[in-house]
């Protein structure tokens, strides 16, 4: 049985035609926001007429009900998709009217400072571009074989523990995951992908649990992996006191090995470098007075073997540094801990001019 409207009202399908044309007029969220109002709202026609219909007959009641639900189906779609489409042209027109011209010179109160990390890496690598190195990078989430075992760390090695080291959830395949307690995994992973002949330092950031003065959670260190057929622990020598004596822009700067011990190289030794403490200050040079700043040695043969190398053929030997820590020393940095507090007047005191980058031909620091 069909339903019979009443005279002041429109048929259902002369008001759904009626609500989507208004709907397809809104010409902004504020005017389609009346028109939702107007329809279905608490007051809205639609509602209305739902509610008058307790006042018809059962077989007309359902009749006129079910033509009124698919009005208000209706409705309620153009209204979303109508929605839709003004909040893209409100997005669009909020961007257009944001942009930025970043042609536009800066304030000269506003110029952006290179930040202490960033320049020293900068300089490390024009260092060793100039001694053929290449810059090699790594994931920070590794696995506990590339940033413990194949580095010839045993499971019970105090580097391993808890206190020590930041765990994160295992990986799928079950296998421990840690965030990268140094950045020698990448030495691990080039010689996994890469025959010898290699030559790469490894800069990056890297994770341990520690904070004061000298120590933060996060900090940047970069390592060097040399492996071939000839390369022996007097080229480490020549390569390591180079370096110094270019970064710290002294020519003759005294440079010493001393015996020590890693798991992954053998022989090992930490590198000092002459110095002078006094008044409150440390001057380096040839003062008679030493101070530790790195660590090296020659590639142990069973991290050789573990990356697929052959330790009867090949030999090599690795570096690694805190670029925090020779930037301190550098450029009279005392508290590690302010280059991460992201205060701007630390960074226009200690920052660079950005573009000027350094090389071994102009000079490192400007």
């Amino acid at each position: 049985m069909s339903s019979t409207p009443t005279p002041d009202a429109p048929t259902p399908d002369a008001l759904k035609t009626e609500l989507i044309t208004a709907i397809g007029s809104a010409g902004d969220l504020a005017a389609l926001e009346e028109v939702r109002v107007a329809a279905l709202g608490k007051k809205g026609r639609v509602t209305t007429l739902m509610k008058a219909l307790g006042q018809l007959d059962p077989e007309t009641r359902k009749a006129r009900g079910a033509e009124l639900n698919q009005v208000k189906d209706e409705v309620a779609a153009a209204l979303e998709a109508r929605r839709g489409v003004l909040q893209d042209q409100a997005l669009a027109a909020r961007l257009a009217a944001e942009q930025i011209d970043i042609t536009l010179p800066p304030r000269p109160e506003t110029t952006g400072r290179l930040h202490p990390i960033s320049q020293t890496i900068d300089e490390l690598t024009a260092i060793f571009a100039e001694m053929g190195y290449v810059v090699a990078e790594g994931p920070d989430i590794e696995g506990d074989f590339y940033n413990f075992t194949a580095l010839n760390m045993p499971p019970e090695h105090p580097a391993r523990q808890m206190h020590d080291t930041f765990y994160l959830p295992d990986a799928p395949d079950g296998s421990q995951r840690v965030l990268r307690t140094h950045t020698s995994p990448v030495q691990v992973r080039t010689m996994l992908s890469q025959a010898p002949p290699i030559r790469i330092i490894a800069p990056g950031r890297t994770y341990r649990s520690d904070y004061d003065m000298t120590h933060t959670p996060m900090f940047h260190q970069v390592e060097g992996l040399v492996v071939d057929e000839t390369t022996h622990m007097g080229h480490l020598k020549g390569c390591l006191i180079e370096l110094c004596r270019a970064f710290f822009d002294v020519d003759d700067l005294p440079v010493r090995f001393r015996p020590s011990f890693f798991p992954f190289t053998e022989p090992s030794a930490e590198v000092d470098i002459g110095c002078k403490r006094g008044g409150g200050e440390l001057k380096l040079g040839n003062y008679g007075d030493w101070l530790e700043i790195l660590g090296c040695g020659m590639v142990h043969p069973k991290v050789l073997e573990m990356c697929g190398v052959d330790p009867t053929r090949y030999q090599g030997f690795a570096f690694g540094m805190g670029i925090e820590r020779i930037a301190m020393l550098k450029y009279g940095i005392p508290d590690l801990r302010t280059f991460f507090e992201a205060d701007l007047r630390w960074l226009r005191h200690y920052g660079f001019v950005p573009l000027d980058m350094p090389s071994m031909a102009q000079g490192l620091t400007w």
